[in-house]
């Protein structure tokens, strides 16, 4: 009985027409519920999860900077969350985009729960601004902007694909 209440509980946010999408979807799911703010460098704390971010290389619209006295997450602070929560430990770690790209390798057929980076990705150079978790059907989970909670997005909404990258 428990483990039903379980799998209800952690799939109960689940648009219908999924049948049961990996844990990374899932707990992508939970955590959207949760109406999480963006904060630009949250997440970013010694372990996974919503933090105070910094205004440190701020250049959000709202003005003065929010993100010192915002508890939440920034694109990459909540990749890394979902991962450390799907995998029981923090696999992407504290850095930004472009560390978390270098230790995951590129796909050309993603599955739901791969990550989607946007910039400019090549042999030599990374240089990624942005990061969601791929729902499947062209739709990310992401923490997107200044202003803005985690949520759903196309992924053309975004300028820039770098491509789908699998841990």
């Amino acid at each position: 009985m428990a483990a039903v209440l379980l799998l209800l509980t952690a799939t109960a946010s689940v648009p219908l027409g999924l049948s049961l999408p990996p844990l990374i979807v899932r707990i992508a799911y939970e955590i959207e519920q949760r109406g999480i703010v963006y904060a630009w460098g949250g997440g970013h704390g010694a372990s996974p999860g919503p933090s105070k971010g910094t205004c440190r290389g701020y250049q959000g619209r709202i003005k003065p900077c929010p993100a010192a006295r915002t508890r939440g997450l920034d694109c990459s602070g909540f990749a890394r969350w979902v991962y450390a929560l799907a995998h029981g430990e923090d696999v992407l770690g504290p850095g930004n985009t472009d560390d978390h790209v270098r230790r995951m390798r590129r796909v050309s057929s993603p599955r739901p729960g791969d990550l989607v980076f946007f910039g400019k990705i090549t042999k030599k150079t990374v240089k990624t601004h942005h990061v969601g978790i791929y729902l499947g059907g062209g739709k990310m989970m992401n923490a997107p902007e200044t202003g803005a909670v985690v949520r759903v997005d196309d992924i053309g909404r975004k300028k820039d694909f770098a491509g789908f990258y699998r841990y």
